[in-house]
């Protein structure tokens, strides 16, 4: 998204701008409780089972006495009797609609595999200063009109955006906890305000560690609220160093059980696309989009857990002990889309002994070069490939497995060769 990087200047006025106004924004505006009532306690939504009459596009909505536009983008094979994930893309400062379209959703609609509705609303004045709750309304309205017309989960919600976005998707967080199951702020701040915000969403923070823009201390901010929301145990991420090109993603421990919070900070400046290895943002190329589906595809399709937070962190299980075991390695192809795809490998301890570590040996076929790899660490991104367990799955008890995941470029109907497990 390198075409993104002259808009830099404007974002950051906007932000000292906003940070001085943004609280007395949020006075008006559709309360959390008045929209959990309309939404939060179905399980699918009345366009279930009817004929829709939407169609992928832009659409205009009347919202707070306003003509708004939205792009809508309904899964191919439209099921009218599937509840589907609903994902807002929210867009950057002066970036559009369109632009979130056109990328994909931040990459997500590929990886979809066609079981999300997608939709990217259109701030005013290409914004989201959300001037008395205007933009949650929309945020409601569209819900409404989409949910009316479409088939949608109630508890498969999500919300993302870049900068601009990203406030905007953590204000939405804030004020329908209810509404939202979780949301992804990437190099983000409180520019949209936070109406409520005391309440658990799952919650990924992706911000670069050198942010020229909306420095890094701002997108801990927000983290931060969601870590007390959440229930989880307070802690300094580790976070990359200067000049390293690369990333740390940390999952916190001590969460509500189904509020996660996810950090991820990279060695860059302010970028949706970072990639590591290199200093150049790359939507196609970048680690964020695989990483951000698999934190909101994580979360089943059930209505969110209402137990209350626990009081002491839950007790950490020590590794099973023993002999080193044998471990086997299963590949299998997620999802394919022109250019690229989705895999995972599925680690097996079929032995007695538990596994204290493994490594994954595989060939990439030609032309194919992972772009992000989760759950392992890797040497190389194409040809021969080796991949070692993360800090938090090399334990593998007798009969157990665990998995890791990647996107890659390329043509990903040739499965890799010479798929090779070993202790270690």
């Amino acid at each position: 998204m390198l075409k993104r990087r002259h808009l830099f200047p404007s974002i950051a006025a906007a932000a000292l701008l906003l940070a001085v106004t943004t609280g007395g924004a949020l006075s008006g505006g559709l309360g959390g409780a008045a929209v959990a009532s309309t939404y939060g306690t179905l399980a699918a939504t009345a366009g279930c089972g009817k004929a829709p009459t939407l169609t992928s596009g832009t659409r205009t909505i009347q919202s707070s006495g306003q003509s708004r536009t939205y792009n809508l983008r309904i899964p191919d094979g439209y099921d009218r009797n599937r509840p589907y994930r609903l994902i807002f893309g929210f867009h950057w400062l002066n970036g559009s609609a369109n632009n979130v379209t056109s990328a994909g959703y931040y990459g997500l609609q590929p990886l979809s595999n066609n079981s999300a509705i997608f939709v990217a609303p259109q701030g005013l004045n290409a914004g989201w200063a959300n001037t008395n709750g205007r933009d949650l309304t929309l945020f409601d309205d569209i819900s409404r009109q989409v949910e009316n017309d479409l088939c949608v989960d109630t508890t498969q919600r999500f919300a993302l955006g870049w900068s601009y976005g990203g406030a905007m998707s953590y204000a939405v967080a804030c004020a329908r906890p209810t509404v939202i199951r979780a949301v992804t702020v990437i190099s983000g701040a409180n520019l949209s305000g936070c109406n409520g915000g005391t309440q658990p969403v799952a919650y990924f923070g992706i911000h670069g560690t050198f942010d020229s823009v909306l420095n890094i201390s701002q997108g801990r901010q927000l983290r931060d609220t969601f870590v007390r929301n959440n229930g989880c145990t307070a802690q300094s991420p580790r976070e990359p160093s200067r000049g390293s090109l690369s990333h740390i993603t940390t999952a916190y421990s001590g969460c509500r059980a189904g509020y996660p919070v996810q950090w991820a900070a990279f060695d860059g400046d302010h970028t949706p696309s970072p990639v590591d290895g290199s200093g150049s943002p790359n939507d196609s190329r970048t680690w964020t989009s695989g990483e951000i589906w698999r934190f909101f595809s994580q979360f089943a399709s059930t209505t969110p857990p209402t137990t209350t937070p626990p009081t002491d962190p839950p007790p950490t299980t020590p590794p099973p002990t023993g002999e080193p075991g044998t471990c086997t390695a299963t590949y299998r192809t997620l999802n394919t889309w022109p250019g690229g795809f989705q895999a995972e490998v599925t680690v097996a301890n079929n032995s007695t002994a538990a596994l204290n570590g493994w490594t994954v040996g595989l060939t990439l076929a030609g032309g194919q070069a992972i772009s992000s790899l989760w759950s392992g660490v890797n040497t190389g991104t194409s040809g021969s490939v080796t991949v070692r367990n993360a800090p938090y799955n090399g334990a593998v008890g007798p009969n157990a497995s665990t998995t890791f995941g990647f996107t890659a470029t390329g043509n990903g109907a040739t499965a890799p060769s010479n798929v090779t497990c070993a202790s270690s």
